[in-house]
This record gives C-alpha cells, structure tokens and sequence, in this order.
C-alpha cells in the first residue's frame, strides 16, 4: 500500500474538514433565532440591557465575518468554545456523549452487515426460492419504513404489549454498583431496540446488495471450476464467492456510515440514548451555537475516518489496487 495514497487521504479530509467547519458556522448563524433570547429566557428574564450583555459575553454583538474568524481560529486550537446553555466547554459535552453514540452506531452497523450479508448468501443458493422472495420484500419493507416510524412502533409493543425490552435510557440506574460484567449486560438489554432500530434499514440494503452480487459471482467460471473440484458448498460460498463478492459490500458499508450517524439523532431522541444526537436535539431547541457545530463537527470528522478506513479497507481487499499510488 503506497503511503503517498494514506497521505493524500488525510489532506482531504482535511480540507474536507476545514468546509464543513466554515458550512456550518454560516448556516447555523443565519438560521432564526436569537441565542441571547433563549439565555436570557433560562435566567427568567429578557431586558434590553441584559439582551446586549449577553451578546457582548458570547461575541454574538461582532459582525458575523469577525465570529467565523474566531471560531475557525478557536477550532484549530483545538478549542470548540463554551456551551451557551450547559456552560460547559463543548469537548467536554462531546467526550461525555461521544461514547454511547460510537457503541450504538458500530453495534447496528456490525449487526446489519453480518446478518444482511448472512441472509443475501443463503438467498443466492436458490434465487426463485421461499427465501430469495422473503429477502426482497424485507429488504423493500426495510428501505421504506422511516427509522423513526421503526422506533415508536417498537416502543408501543416492547412498552405495552410485550415488556421485555427497556424502551429509554441507556443504563439501569439501580445497577450503578453492580459488578462490570452485570453492568455490561444491562447496557446491551437497553441497546437491543436502539440497535435493531438503526440497524433494520440497512441490514435490509446489504441483504439486497450482497444477494445480487452473489448471484453474479456464482455464476462466473472459477466458482464452477471449484466446485467440479469437488469443494464443498459452504467453501464455495464463504471462501471463494463471498471474498469477491463483499467488494461492492465494503464500499456501501463505508458510504453509509454518515447516514448511521445521521439515523442516530433520531434513534437517540426517541429511545432517550444519552448520545451526541441527543445531545444535538437539545441544543438545536436552546440555540446553542457552540454545541451543535461541536456535534457537526465531530459526526464529520467521523465519517471523514470511516471513509478514509473504507478505503485503506478496500485497497486490502482488491489485489489489482494494491501498491498503486
């Protein structure tokens, strides 16, 4: 793997960075809404003096070319500024929530792409039978229902009809004192339905994806030369398919990264995951500036790794990319 390649990868996502940085500031700042209102609001009053003061305190009174400069020059230090409502520095909010947001996100896309992968490489066996049918309705039902809709329906059967699963949170607080591994158990019974939630939309598009890219490859010439060599079904299908087949997978699963993080927002306001999407929410409602190009900016910058990993990820598993530049 030619480290130029790695190189020129991480200057993008540099740049790339540095765009989403200044995107942001710009279309947060010119969306309606005064910050100051709603700080004033949650100190229980909202004068004129007090209005321009905490204008004045926040830098929100300088023209609006004056603040980018100073949060892009603040955001290159390193420093993401202070939370206009939880009076917190920002990395210290983000590095509170940043880890439940990673497990959920990881944990649904691991699930979705092992399962849906498992149930494309069943259904290419025999693609006019029961199973290739049931994989091409769930994977049409999956893409259409809205991750949101998944998640309220979820909580009215887990909630009401079938209590099993916890509907909110991400711990029980009784459990604060239990051992690790009793802890541990109870945060992956609270994750269950965030997971599944997250996850469905995308298990159904890798179902899909990795049923036709089988049945292409299993059609080709070496996979019927393995087999007049008398090598079994699963190592056709797992050894010599699947390692070609995954190709167009792996890209996928790296471009739909962003869209996990983006799904999570959601999942985490309606299941009540103390993550970075709720985080967001809550500041979006309060006008917390700071906060959300925080959040912005480290849901970027983690899209901007994954794909940078999908590449490294691809250039190993191709051969003919291999050492090119």
């Amino acid at each position: 793997m030619s480290f130029s390649f790695l190189i020129r990868r991480l200057a993008y996502g540099l740049m790339l960075m540095l765009g989403v940085v200044v995107l942001n500031f710009l279309l947060i700042r010119l969306a309606p809404g005064d910050p100051a209102v709603v700080i004033a609001g949650e100190m229980g009053g909202a004068t004129e003096e007090m209005l321009q003061a905490i204008r004045a305190e926040y830098g929100l009174d300088q023209p609006l070319l004056t603040q980018l400069w100073i949060y892009v020059s603040t955001v290159v230090s390193g420093d993401l500024g202070q939370s206009y409502f939880f009076n917190k520095p920002v990395v210290e909010l983000i590095g509170q929530r940043i880890g439940p947001t990673i497990l959920l996100v990881l944990t649904a896309q691991i699930c979705s792409i092992l399962i849906g992968v498992f149930m494309g490489v069943i259904a290419a066996r025999k693609p006019n039978g029961p199973l290739s049918a049931f994989v091409s309705v769930f994977s049409t039902l999956g893409y259409a229902v809205p991750v949101f809709w998944t998640g309220i329906m979820l909580i009215i059967l887990f909630a009401s009809m079938v209590p099993i699963f916890p509907v909110e949170g991400m711990a029980s607080v009784r459990l604060r004192e239990a051992a690790w591994y009793v802890r541990a158990l109870d945060v992956a019974h609270h994750m269950v339905l965030p997971a599944f939630t997250l996850a469905v939309i995308y298990l159904a598009q890798y179902a899909r994806l990795s049923r036709a890219s089988m049945m292409e490859v299993l059609g080709s010439d070496y996979i019927r030369t393995a087999r007049a060599k008398g090598a079994n079904e699963g190592s056709v299908l797992f050894r010599h398919a699947l390692r070609n087949a995954a190709l167009p997978i792996l890209t996928v699963a790296g471009l739909q990264f962003g869209n996990l993080i983006s799904g999570s927002l959601l999942v985490e306001t309606v299941f009540n995951w103390p993550g970075m999407g709720r985080l967001a929410f809550d500041s979006i409602l309060r006008r917390d500036y700071p906060t959300v190009m925080g959040v912005l900016l480290f849901a970027s910058a983690m899209v901007v790794v994954a794909n940078i990993l999908t590449d490294l990820s691809y250039r190993l598993a191709d051969p003919r990319l291999r050492g090119r530049g």
